[in-house]
Order: structure tokens, then C-alpha cells, then sequence
């Protein structure tokens, strides 16, 4: 578990750095998956479920809810 969740966090911080060019909806996208991703997989193994099928299902739900908000935060201007 603790080496899922520290693989989870490496990659959350080495796609960060690429954002720059990257509008605020795929940013958010990009920023919900890997958050969704990791809070899926530590859920699920602590839960006594299967940890990957978390990650998944959080990666998917997150991947959405950040692209909805950042392209929220488009239209406003932020």
C-alpha cells in the first residue's frame, strides 16, 4: 500500500510540471485523476477491495469532476 501511494504521489508531481501549456480544464482534469486515482486506491486497499479497481474507478470520477471545474474556472476568467 505505501509504495502505491508513493508511486501515485511521484506521478501526480511529475505530470504537474507539464501543466504549463495546458489550459485550466486539462489541467484540472489531469490534477483530479491523480488525486481520484490515489484516494481511490487507498480506499480500496483499506477497505479490504482490490486497490487497482479504487484507483481506476477515483482516476475516472476525479479525471471528470477536475475537468468540470477547471473548465468552470475557464469561463470565468480565473
Amino acid at each position: 500500500m505505501k509504495r502505491l501511494s508513493v508511486a501515485v504521489a511521484a506521478l501526480a508531481l511529475i505530470g504537474s510540471l507539464g501543466c504549463t501549456n495546458m489550459s485550466k480544464t486539462q489541467q484540472g482534469a489531469l490534477s483530479g485523476a491523480a488525486l481520484g486515482a490515489g484516494a481511490g486506491a487507498a480506499i480500496g486497499a483499506l477497505s479490504g477491495g482490490n486497490a487497482g479497481i479504487g484507483a481506476g474507478i477515483g482516476g475516472a470520477l476525479g479525471g471528470m469532476a477536475g475537468a468540470l471545474i477547471g473548465n468552470s474556472q475557464e469561463k470565468r476568467g480565473y
